[in-house]
């Protein structure tokens, strides 16, 4: 069980206002009495922000805004004291345009070694004003832009991302003796961003109209710099580089794809440990499709022998409390997902029942899909609000002084505090304790196997040996339970031993 830190928005140590390292540290007693059993932190490292530190312009130094390098050997010192790993995200498909490399690049001029490492391109038309492609920014707009000599660089983000040049044998080599100096320092994993990204045809075909986006991608067969095949290469010789510092270093994969059997192929025995399965996050409340994600995900990965990791929220999507229109659901969808075979990643502020921020003042938001898509869609600010602790009003135990929270917390949050919701085992805090404590307990829940049970439409009804059981009605009428059974855990108050529409139980079978 990992517990995804957004740590600009965790826990702020000096009053600034904006989450730092030190302030992870002082909370990670929080998290293991929550029942996780690692922590995944988004970057930390040297970074102007433009892409809230995806824009990484020194992958081995922390930036000031979150503390100081100090702070990262103290932060995986007592996250093992209490029990805890450490998992660091890494960005390999892009730098800073702030990098060293990238500044060499732009100072060298075109057909430069320093130019291979990236994608420079000659632009199209009779003066080289139109882009290389038609390629389309993640963000918005075109995925190219114009260096001051006239060449195009390739960002698939934002223009302050340029992409690296994966066929260059110094990006490979750079990337392996970073993996070995986080290793070296005690960090226990690596969760790599657009891990399916980070090769592009050296033909740079056209894609036609293209519209991208980032947690609904189109069908990827055959497209010309996502999940290409020669990927896995990479993740082949960075598994042996793991390798050197024991069986107990991991990897997890954020692989946007289109099928479960491409998903498969990242974590093969010689590849990744895991891959985010973000065919269930993206799943509606619906039975029969959610069955049907579960079923193909833990066929395509247990044919290559690999877990399932499933995950409802992170920091990229609308928070599943209002993807799903209602606490009830997200309440029994997380029973639901701590009760499948394999691992769960929880996003910071799913145990409190946050729902996404949807009114946040145009002022103040900072995700570059708002700028780059001419003021049309928001982004991913909303579900990156600053945490809740305590108090009755903003900043809520955020932040050590009174500075305001870099982005504004709604006033209504003074009742889903985690201090508020402590002492109420009823509370969604309250539950994801019960679960998390029970899932470590309970010899059924991990890894294994699950067995579908008869159940009528809009049921979802499942059993896990030695003698677990577990009920998800989403249906519009109550569910009766046999008469064989005894409740472990319910997401609400059952209805006359019914489970009610939008509930979920966990069952001891006799």
């Amino acid at each position: 069980m990992v517990y995804e830190v957004y740590v600009r928005s965790f826990a702020d140590s000096n009053g600034d206002g904006t989450g730092d390292l030190a302030g992870l540290r002082s909370r990670l007693g929080y998290l293991a009495e929550l029942g996780i059993d690692a922590v995944w932190t988004t970057p930390w490292y040297r970074s102007p922000m433009v892409d809230g530190g995806y824009d990484v312009e020194d992958h081995r130094e922390a930036d000031p805004l979150f503390g100081s390098d100090h702070d990262v050997p103290e932060l995986v010192a007592e996250a093992h004291r209490l029990g805890l790993r450490v998992l660091i995200d890494v960005v390999p498909n892009h730098t800073s345009d702030r990098h060293r490399w990238f500044r060499a690049a732009l100072a060298a001029g075109p057909g430069s070694p320093e130019r291979a490492r990236y994608h420079f391109r000659p632009g199209r038309g009779r003066g080289g004003e139109l882009p290389p492609t038609d390629w389309r920014s993640v963000f918005g707009g075109p995925a190219w832009t114009r260096a001051a000599d006239g060449e195009w660089f390739l960002h698939l983000f934002a223009p302050e991302q340029p992409d690296l040049n994966w066929d260059h044998p110094e990006v490979r080599a750079e990337f392996e003796d970073l993996l070995r100096f986080w290793f070296a320092r005690g960090v226990d994993g690596v969760r790599i961003d657009v891990a399916h990204g980070l090769l592009k045809d050296p033909a740079f075909p056209d894609l036609g109209a293209d519209e991208e986006e980032i947690a609904q991608p189109p069908d990827r067969s055959g497209h010309p710099h996502w999940d290409l095949d020669g990927v896995h290469d990479i993740y082949r010789a960075w598994r042996k580089v793991a390798g050197e510092f024991g069986p107990d270093r991991v990897f997890v994969a954020e692989a946007w794809v289109d099928r479960p059997d491409r998903l498969a192929r990242y974590v093969r025995p010689d590849e990744l440990h895991t891959a985010f399965n973000f065919d269930f996050l993206r799943c509606d409340w619906d039975a029969a499709a959610l069955r049907e994600v579960i079923d193909r995900t833990l066929e395509a990965l247990g044919a290559v022998g690999a877990p399932a990791t499933w995950v409802l929220s992170n920091h990229d999507v609308v928070r599943h409390v209002t993807r799903f229109g209602d606490p009830r659901r997200a309440r029994a969808a997380a029973l639901l997902m701590l009760a499948l075979p394999g691992g769960a990643y929880l996003y910071q502020g799913e145990e409190l029942g946050l729902e996404e921020v949807e009114d946040l003042p145009e002022e103040v938001l900072a995700d570059p899909t708002w700028e780059r898509s001419g003021h049309t869609r928001r982004g991913r600010d909303g579900c990156r609000v600053p945490l809740p602790w305590s108090g009755s009003a903003p900043p809520f135990g955020f932040t050590a002084g009174d500075a305001p929270t870099w982005l504004p917390q709604p006033a209504h949050w003074a009742e889903l505090t985690a201090e508020a919701q402590a002492a109420d085992p009823g509370s969604m805090l309250g539950l994801y304790r019960a679960a998390l404590a029970t899932r470590r307990e309970h010899p059924a829940l991990g890894d294994g196997t699950l067995t579908w049970r008869p159940a009528p439409d809009g049921v979802l009804s499942f059993t896990r040996e030695p003698g677990f059981g577990c009920v998800v009605n989403l249906s519009a009428e109550p569910y009766e339970l046999p008469g064989d059974v005894r409740v472990l855990l319910a997401s609400g108050p059952l209805d006359d031993g019914r489970v009610p529409p939008d509930g979920a139980v966990w069952l001891a079978r006799s």
